[in-house]
């Protein structure tokens, strides 16, 4: 199988950019009023131009040198992502329309099988590479999406705990060991006040939020109901604060650079999250928390609606896997709502948001196939 990968690596770009403290590799500090000044002269600069290189197509197969292949983009982890938040899309609609256990556990095998081979991709390719993963982790595009690895671990030891509660517990408390540990870090390198704010974009939720949220919810499946709590609260906290930090980002500075548009999604990601792990927690019960978290969520999908223009005009990347989660998201939780509320027709609304959410899912799926078997040069 071809492996999805990027034109150009952290270590291959010359910008200071690429080191968050504002350093050159092997060089010394970039002064803050001249990185300030390529920020406003450059436009999309700090924020875009490694994000071009970085987060778009595949890549056309070694360093310029000969000093081995290139590390497969972090954002490939989306892909586990999105095809787990589809598993839970049809694990919600199953008792709606009547389908057996079958149909929604052959979509958690897929993302299984899925995430299982990016993690295998991603040490086979990153031991063969002369760009270290801590360069990779420290890039200010990429960084932050390798909180996707044990996120969507959290996933699939929810389903894992139907069949073994055992081994699903294990499975889960390791995948939260290993976002814990990245948050943390991540975090204190934050701490270090050298984060660049032109090169912040919706993808900075994921290390905090991410976790939060969807181990509340997987905490509360496998039975670990005081963890949950801990969890939904460090999830809150988090989406105020880095939703309030992001909007700030996107509304008074540069727009983001045009492969990391898709990243604005994640946004409607952090309310869908947070209803599905509240009715886990609260119970199924549609109350004034949940009808205001709705609210939120609401707006955040009419304003990816209002985006449509921009989005169209964007050439096909990687990057568009970002779509896919949030808004499987958004329909998992929607369904969970329609079958709380015994809402008249909510069968047949079900069975239409999970045909949908499918065809989108896979039509991205397609297109990613045919972007990284395209022979360099077409």
């Amino acid at each position: 199988m071809t492996t999805p990968h990027t034109a150009t690596t952290p270590a291959e770009d010359d910008g200071g950019a690429d080191q968050p403290g504002g350093h050159r590799p092997g060089g010394g500090r970039v002064e803050g009023g001249r990185e300030a000044g390529r920020h406003d002269a450059g436009g999309r600069e700090a924020g875009g131009r490694e994000a071009d290189r970085e987060a778009g197509g595949p890549a056309r197969g070694h360093v310029p040198g000969g000093a081995g292949p290139e590390r497969l983009p972090l954002n490939t982890f989306a892909i586990g992502f999105g095809l787990a938040g589809l598993a839970e899309v049809w694990t919600n609609a199953a008792p709606a329309l009547g389908l057996p256990r079958a149909v929604p556990q052959a979509f958690w095998a897929i993302a299984a099988i899925a995430w299982c081979w990016l993690i295998v991709a991603h040490a086979v390719r990153g031991a063969r590479s002369s760009t270290s993963l801590a360069q990779q982790l420290h890039h200010p595009a990429q960084g932050s999406l390798a909180s996707l690895a044990p996120v969507t671990a959290m996933l699939l030891a929810g389903d894992l705990a139907t069949y073994s509660l055992g081994a699903g517990r294990a499975f889960f408390l390791l995948a939260l060991l290993v976002s814990t540990v990245f948050a943390a870090w991540r975090l204190a390198s934050w701490f270090e006040g050298q984060l660049n704010f032109e090169s912040m974009h919706p993808g900075y939720l994921l290390p905090t939020v991410a976790p939060g949220l969807v181990g509340a919810s997987s905490a509360a499946g496998v039975g670990f109901r005081g963890l949950a709590w801990a969890l939904f609260g460090v999830g809150i906290f988090f989406t105020v604060i880095m939703t309030a930090i992001l909007v700030l980002r996107l509304a008074f500075h540069a727009p983001l650079a045009d492969p990391l548009l898709p990243t604005t999604a994640i946004l409607v990601a952090p309310p869908a999250v947070a209803g599905i792990a509240w009715f886990a927690l609260n119970g199924r019960v549609v109350d004034a928390v949940a009808e205001a978290t709705a609210g939120v969520g609401v707006l955040l999908v009419l304003v990816q609606v209002a985006m449509l223009p921009r989005y169209r005009r964007l050439h096909f990347s990687l990057g568009f896997w970002s779509f896919t989660f949030p808004f499987a998201a958004a329909v998992a939780w929607t369904e969970e709502w329609l079958e709380i509320e015994a809402m008249p027709g909510r069968r047949v609304a079900t069975g239409v948001l999970a045909v949908l959410m499918t065809a989108f899912i896979a039509a991205i799926a397609v297109e990613s196939l045919r972007l990284v078997t395209r022979r360099p040069g077409r």
